[in-house]
């Protein structure tokens, strides 16, 4: 019969094992989160600048109608790489109809201005055809636009 072998390594390893699993249990229970407060810390403006906003989008401040702004035509005056002759173009157009809004629009390479908030396309023509005096090439544009405030009386 043989003798049992007494493996004297296991012993040491067992306890190796052992410890490594209470340091990763210890660990784990350390690092767990726990739930925290969060607090905000808002300028004192901030909340009559939401009321303010509030007001303006419900169309309530000071009994003007809510200003918002829609599709509709402007007349093209000028398109080109050449920025100068843009804001010559759009001086021009100034100074020819001072009542009439003016917008720069750039789009890689090219300088666009364009005139006027019009919400027909029949409006946009008739422009036009005064515009075809001091420019050459015009065309009309449907985009978005910021229509002009409504006047009403209560004659």
């Amino acid at each position: 019969m043989k003798k049992a072998i007494f493996d004297h390594k296991a012993i040491p390893a067992g306890i190796k094992y052992c410890f490594l699993l209470l340091l990763l249990s210890a660990s784990v229970k350390s690092f767990g989160q726990t739930r925290g407060k969060v607090q905000v810390v808002a300028p004192p403006l901030f909340d009559t600048l939401l009321a303010k906003r509030a007001a303006l989008n419900s169309g309530k401040a000071g009994g003007s109608p809510r200003y918002s702004s829609s599709y509709g035509y402007r007349v093209q005056i000028y398109s080109g790489t050449n920025r100068s002759a843009a804001f010559n173009a759009q001086a021009k157009c100034n100074k020819e109809f001072p009542e009439l809004r003016t917008y720069i629009v750039y789009r890689e390479p090219n300088f666009k201005i364009r005139a006027g908030d019009f919400r027909t396309r029949i409006e946009a023509e008739r422009f036009k055809q005064q515009l075809s005096a001091y420019f050459t090439s015009l065309f009309i544009i449907s985009e978005k636009i910021n229509p002009p405030k409504i006047t009403t009386s209560d004659d």
